[in-house]
């Protein structure tokens, strides 16, 4: 699981996943850029222990912040081999009570975030494997969650922004694939301080829900022995990894068979209705 000489760029690495997520990949021998929006003493404890990390404060749905990122990795350390798109809030809200701007602050900090991060490093890596004639070394990781599949009723914008992260993964792996891009994402079940009000308090002793447990797949994914992994949603907890399955058509009806059927509306614009057919 050896990322040696490899740069990485982690965000929301402050505390909780991010944190945990950048550790690891230290650990293994990767020089870190760790991006939060304050401080953080991440990068001293990667340093305390030998290793090499460079902090940049920035809100991940800002530009500036996504081009100072880059930049850093290219200009302190030399390079860009891994980029863990980490950092998220919520504004948890039922959708008939939430306001304009709680459901553009989640998206635009969740998907415009892992966008702007994600266009920027692919961008990088496309000259550099246009340059040297060949597929380079690059590795994307980014993080959705299983609310994107639930359809969580009180996370209406976290839900959106995650399938938009989820889709994103899978279009990144699919259009920049032939530059050496491996694209996936991962579906945390994690105890942080986002998702405090879901799993409450840690158990007294081993905690099932510990970062602890997810770290180590994000950095399995930046390794070279994940270079056959690519395009892929996995859930992650516990000592345990599940693939989701992509989205499939489940079933097909011709139009003249549903005339007859409550709900359909026959005439110039034919459309489903009822709840049985959603």
């Amino acid at each position: 699981m050896c990322c040696v000489s490899r740069v990485a760029i982690v965000t929301g690495a402050g505390a909780g996943l991010g944190r945990a997520e950048a550790l690891a990949l230290a650990a293994s021998g990767a020089s870190i850029v760790a991006n939060d929006v304050a401080g953080t003493d991440v990068v001293d404890e990667i340093e305390a222990a030998g290793g090499k990390a460079l902090l940049i404060k920035g809100d991940v749905g800002e530009r500036k912040t996504a081009d100072a990122l880059v930049a850093a990795a290219l200009e302190h350390f030399g390079g860009l081999h891994v980029l863990v798109n980490n950092a998220g809030v919520l504004r948890d809200r039922m959708l008939f009570s939430m306001s304009d701007e709680e459901w553009d602050t989640v998206i635009r900090v969740h998907l415009r975030g892992h966008f702007l991060l994600s266009r920027n490093a692919t961008a990088h890596w496309r000259r550099q494997s246009k340059a040297d004639g060949k597929p380079v070394y690059a590795r994307i990781v980014n993080t959705a969650s299983e609310a994107f599949l639930f359809g969580s009723a009180g996370q209406p914008n976290y839900a959106a922004a995650k399938a938009g992260i989820a889709a994103l993964t899978v279009a990144t792996a699919r259009g920049c694939a032939r530059y050496g891009v491996r694209a996936n994402a991962i579906c945390p079940r994690a105890r942080t301080a986002m998702t405090q009000g879901t799993f409450g308090d840690a158990p007294e002793g081993p905690d099932p829900l510990s970062v602890g447990h997810v770290a180590p797949f994000a950095a399995f994914l930046a390794s070279p022995e994940a270079d056959q992994i690519n395009g892929q949603v996995f859930v992650v907890h516990g000592g345990k990894v599940g693939l989701v399955r992509p989205p499939a058509l489940e079933r097909t009806w011709d139009l003249a068979e549903l005339s007859g059927m409550p709900g359909y509306f026959s005439g110039r614009d034919q459309m489903f209705a009822s709840q049985e057919l959603l």
